[in-house]
């Protein structure tokens, strides 16, 4: 982990009113600039710990929204970050209609006072006009008012490109952008597994402009192996940090003449699916070997004191892919095969939760399940007595392995009660 704040690549806080950002074409390659300067966007998704995105050798954050937008954009200033700011645009998933012209029109003045109230922050580099709006959606007129607040921030704001966020890099939702969509600059793209080939997917897809990487991580819990049961496989904080760097080095970095850059999901920690799915942070900041890709990614060097690595977890023997039954009331030994770089002594904290029931889509806010006590024994370290609990059901048993030195690899299990 390497310190903070004020690490090797900590930059002074911008001043003055707002810097000017500029798409460039030039031989059909396609460059970001930020004060005259190429400025190629190595970022991350959410405003947590802003300080170690700059002290790890990242230069911007991403919002999907404003309501956090002065603490953000101050501390991205103090930190020497730019944002990419989100405007938040209603879902038709979430019941907004947009063919009634009131409502539609409402949330153009909505949003245009955002934008007036932000646009000459120095830190902000684009907007994010919504996001994923194309997930379970119907009505293509989306688009159209995209394109109005599109039109509305470059007669109120000449500094700041415009964008707006794809689930994905649909030929359907490209079409309808290139189509319905004129004022959009930049095409932002949410992707996870399908980031190794996103390049080749932006050019089938047809569109030849430029685009960001907006969100991208682990494999995601729609593409990972479903159990009998529902309940998706979750890879461990090392497998996923072997998958953030393959594919970003596949892609990200290959694409040197339409990709403006990406931000990485998601810098702090959340609960979907999991606790663990998706954040690159347990709950109390601890940092997993991802963050150490990052580092690596961004800056072309490694912390100094890196992640424990999780070569294997198995339960009663097993590993997650196998299956997991287990009996009402029955012991189980849990086993972690848990290794340090440095050799740094490890603590070992395990959890078991039910299987989460509050499941919803696009980010949508889930509940964590409460923990499960009293069914957990540590006989040695690296391993736990399991008493399988009594109610038949899903459950995960998750582990946490810290090395004192705030690096934290985590994994679990899912398993299932048949019972008595």
């Amino acid at each position: 982990m390497q310190a903070w704040p004020g690490g090797p690549w900590r930059r002074p806080p911008a001043k003055g009113g707002a810097v000017k950002v500029e798409i460039r074409q030039a031989g059909g390659r396609y460059e970001l600039l930020r004060a005259g300067k190429p400025y190629f966007v190595r970022g991350a998704g959410g405003g947590q710990f802003p300080a170690r995105i700059a002290a790890y050798g990242g230069n911007s954050i991403r919002t999907w929204g404003t309501n956090d937008a002065p603490r953000v954009l101050a501390e991205a200033n103090k930190n020497g970050l730019t944002v990419m700011l989100g405007l938040d645009v209603a879902r038709e998933r979430h019941g907004f209609d947009y063919a009634d012209p009131q409502a539609v029109a409402a949330q153009l003045q909505r949003i245009k006072t955002e934008v007036l109230k932000y646009k000459d922050d120095p830190a902000v580099l684009l907007w994010g006009i919504g996001n994923e709006l194309n997930l379970e959606y119907k009505n293509p007129q989306v688009w159209d008012a995209v394109n109005d607040i599109a039109k509305m921030i470059h007669e109120v704001d000449p500094n700041h490109p415009t964008s707006t966020v794809l689930a994905g890099a649909g030929p359907r939702e490209v079409a309808f952008i290139k189509a319905r969509c004129p004022a959009v600059d930049v095409l932002s793209i949410n992707t996870y597994a399908g980031l190794a080939t996103l390049p080749q997917q932006v050019r089938t897809a047809g569109w030849t402009g430029p685009y960001l990487v907006t969100e991208w991580g682990p494999t995601g819990h729609w593409e990972s192996q479903q159990l009998p049961w529902k309940a998706a496989i979750e890879e461990t904080s090392s497998q996923k940090a072997a998958v953030y760097q393959r594919r970003y080095e596949a892609s990200v970095l290959q694409d040197q003449a339409h990709c403006l850059g990406a931000y990485v999901f998601l810098w702090g920690q959340k609960q979907e699916r999991t606790p663990t799915w998706y954040g690159l942070f347990t709950e109390d900041g601890q940092e997993s070997e991802v963050v150490d890709v990052m580092q690596y990614l961004w800056s072309g060097r490694w912390p100094s004191n890196r992640a424990p690595h999780i070569a294997g977890l198995r339960l009663d023997g097993h590993a997650a892919a196998d299956t997991v039954y287990l009996r009402a009331g029955q012991r189980y030994l849990a086993a972690a095969d848990v290794a340090d770089p440095e050799h740094d002594a490890l603590t070992y904290r395990w959890e078991l939760l039910p299987e989460a029931t509050d499941l919803k889509n696009g980010g949508d806010r889930e509940s964590r399940p409460a923990p499960l006590p009293g069914l957990l024994t540590t006989p040695s370290p690296g391993q736990a007595q399991v008493l399988a609990p009594a109610q038949a059901g899903a459950y995960r048993l998750f582990l946490y392995t810290t090395d004192g030195h705030g690096n934290v690899a985590t994994g679990n299990i899912p398993f299932y009660i048949k019972g008595q």
